[in-house]
């Protein structure tokens, strides 16, 4: 059944020890509507072909969601650098806003993007959206490709996290101010739009 309520009150952390570091990582975040969704820390995460995994093979990550699960798993050492934890919590929980964002609102956030490959913006407000990023190839934006689309993704929840984050600097801040901006009254507008579906 979906609700509406405050961030920390969606969310089920494990272990229990871990709630207030979470509770903690969410201050100021809009209310949120939907159903349940559990956090999960390990002590390591790596991915590898779609899975997650405990030890390698594959890419070590901080963080990764399962959406149809409606689970978030992060790495335990997020803990000890709160910063850290809140800006790749909040990248995780707008992977469930994205999915439930709406086709419309979706069109104008890839609208603003393509705007921006249009004018050779550099730089991003994320790894996650960096790399894919410079994976674009030629033709992408037009054919609407899967790279296209993923890079939409994720760099909607790299942009939700630095908006949360806007008073302070990180190495992966690097898109130029004029781009900021923009993003930064787009993500207003979504925000009075409170509460947001997960």
């Amino acid at each position: 059944m979906a609700r509406r309520v405050s961030p920390e009150g969606l969310l089920r952390v494990k272990p229990r020890e871990a709630a207030k570091a979470v509770a903690q990582a969410l201050t100021g975040l809009p209310a949120l509507e939907g159903k349940a969704v559990q956090v999960v820390f390990r002590p390591a995460l790596w991915a590898c072909r779609g899975r997650l995994q405990a030890r390698p093979p594959g890419v070590e990550v901080y963080a990764a969601s399962f959406l149809r699960r409606r689970r978030i798993y992060l790495e335990k050492n997020l803990l000890g650098d709160p910063s850290e934890l809140r800006r790749i919590l909040i990248h995780e929980i707008f992977h469930f806003v994205w999915l439930r964002l709406g086709n419309g609102r979706r069109r104008e956030w890839e609208a603003l993007l393509a705007a921006e490959l249009r004018q050779r913006a550099r730089g991003e407000l994320g790894h996650s959206s960096q790399w894919r990023k410079q994976a674009l190839k030629p033709g992408a934006i037009r054919a609407r490709s899967r790279r296209w689309r993923e890079y939409l993704c994720e760099s909607f929840c790299d942009s939700a996290a630095w908006y949360f984050l806007r008073s302070a600097s990180h190495p992966e801040f690097t898109l130029n101010k004029e781009c900021r901006q923009r993003r930064e009254r787009w993500f207003a507008r979504l925000m009075a739009c409170a509460p947001l579906p997960v």
